[in-house]
């Protein structure tokens, strides 16, 4: 460890970082004492975040499934988090062998990892880019590299714009990634909500705020706005338990996960 909080491989150990958080809620290991500090106090006020992570994992798989079945073979992930099988790209090539997926990330944790990400099908595709969501442009241009832009491209952001404040413009960045996509193309998004319990939702953004993470939880009306000029698909915007669960990866009834979600083709 560097006198700069600086492991070996560069990653901050100072400090809380939410993708080792949400690995840790997922009973992960590529995590660090301060983030089993910082996750423990929101599971201290919010149990069941725990399980709003794996529901939130299960609706990735189910949106995967759902595009690759109707036929999308191309892929762009990002906020990808730290690898969990089964990961996208092993979801969508196991229907579509000749896939292709590019992830981006931010986190070096991320990158260290990245090679568990690049075992892809040998009729298919896949690569990680080290990049920041809060520039998309130069996301699209490596993605480009990989991606056929002229044709169909699922784009998946998931349980990452609550992690992008209002002055970060997630609008903007959601324009100009849209704006990118063919005709035919689709857009999965989930998103935290505070709509159901506002006063514990503002102590678990406290939490991500001073860790570093611009955190911010945004109502149905706020998360409809970003499927502006799309066209949703059935069910629309639903709690992710919700959502087509008879895609696989059902849970039993239990509490309400505040979790938004919604995927939509671009017309």
């Amino acid at each position: 460890m560097t006198d700069a909080g600086l492991d070996a491989h560069g990653i901050d150990t100072s400090k809380a970082q939410s993708a080792r958080m949400y690995d840790y809620f997922l009973g992960g290991k590529d995590n660090y004492p301060v983030d089993w500090e910082a996750a423990e106090k929101v599971i201290s006020f919010f149990p069941a975040v725990q399980e709003m992570a794996r529901v939130n994992r299960d609706f990735m798989h189910r949106a995967a499934r759902l595009l690759a079945e109707r036929g999308v073979r191309q892929f762009l992930d990002i906020g990808t988090g730290i690898p969990t099988a089964p990961n996208l790209h092993q979801i969508v090539q196991d229907i579509t062998p000749d896939a292709r997926v590019v992830y981006a990330d931010n986190d070096p944790i991320v990158l260290r990892h990245a090679e568990a990400l690049l075992h892809s099908r040998p009729e298919g595709r896949t690569t990680y880019i080290q990049a920041d969501v809060r520039d998309p442009g130069s996301i699209l241009a490596a993605a480009r590299e990989v991606l056929d832009f002229e044709q169909p491209v699922a784009l998946s952001l998931v349980a990452l714009l609550h992690l992008v404040a209002d002055d970060d413009e997630p609008h903007r960045i959601m324009s100009e990634l849209r704006g990118s996509l063919a005709a035919g193309s689709h857009v999965a998004l989930s998103h935290a909500t505070g709509d159901f319990d506002p006063e514990t939702w503002e102590r678990v953004v406290e939490v991500y705020r001073k860790g570093g993470t611009p955190a911010q939880v945004r109502s149905r009306g706020e998360f409809s706005r970003f499927f502006e000029g799309l066209e949703l698909l059935a069910p629309g915007i639903e709690l992710a338990e919700h959502w087509h669960p008879e895609l696989g990866e059902q849970r039993g009834p239990g509490e309400r996960i505040p979790l938004y979600v919604g995927v939509a083709r671009v017309p």
